[in-house]
């Protein structure tokens, strides 16, 4: 699982709907998250950690766990069915499984914004979703590979794999990780 944080709301360019932009940790990867207007807000709203003058809908989600004796220990957003990303809340609640919750990403986002909690997706998820975001850095490590394997020959390439190899061999007690073609029962 990849810890995400809220890099912003942009605006679709065609569609001019709002999106929410998760980044990971290293700032190379980020995942675009369509939502409507309303969410942005509420987004928007826990983002600048602003205090209404009446609670919004997730300041009064916030009261509620708390009131309850519940902790947001997390959001995991764990899948995309359908072009749809799905999340769960993840609930403490002094038991030692704690309590998991279905929830739109959107309002995961703006309850763990609130409640200080968080945001986590898994890394299957953040590689299907993500648009890369620090070009320079990528074409950076492009070029070193280039120079990686300009010093490399391909018979250095070739004792680094027969070593790789010998040394991941199972000895004589261990089987083998995965079935091999043919084997016995084939």
């Amino acid at each position: 699982m990849v810890e995400m944080r809220v890099a912003g709301i942009a605006l679709d360019a065609a569609s001019r709907s709002p999106i929410v932009l998760l980044r990971d940790p290293a700032g190379r990867r980020q995942v675009p998250i369509w939502i409507d207007q309303a969410q942005a807000q509420n987004i928007l709203s826990g983002l600048n950690k602003e205090r209404p003058p009446r609670p919004l809908s997730h300041d009064l989600m916030a009261t509620l766990l708390e009131a309850g004796g519940l902790h947001l220990e997390r959001v995991i957003i764990h899948a995309i069915e359908d072009n749809t990303f799905r999340a769960v809340l993840k609930l403490q609640d002094g038991s030692e499984g704690g309590i998991e919750l279905d929830a739109r990403p959107s309002d995961a986002i703006a309850l763990a914004l609130r409640t200080d909690s968080g945001i986590w997706m898994l890394e299957e998820v953040v590689a299907d979703a993500s648009i890369p975001v620090d070009a320079e850095a990528d074409a950076e490590d492009q070029e070193d590979f280039r120079r990686f394997l300009d010093r490399t020959s391909p018979a250095d390439l070739i004792r680094h794999i027969g070593r790789t190899v010998a040394e991941s061999d199972p000895g004589p007690d261990e089987a083998p990780e995965t079935p091999e073609e043919g084997g016995p029962g084939a």
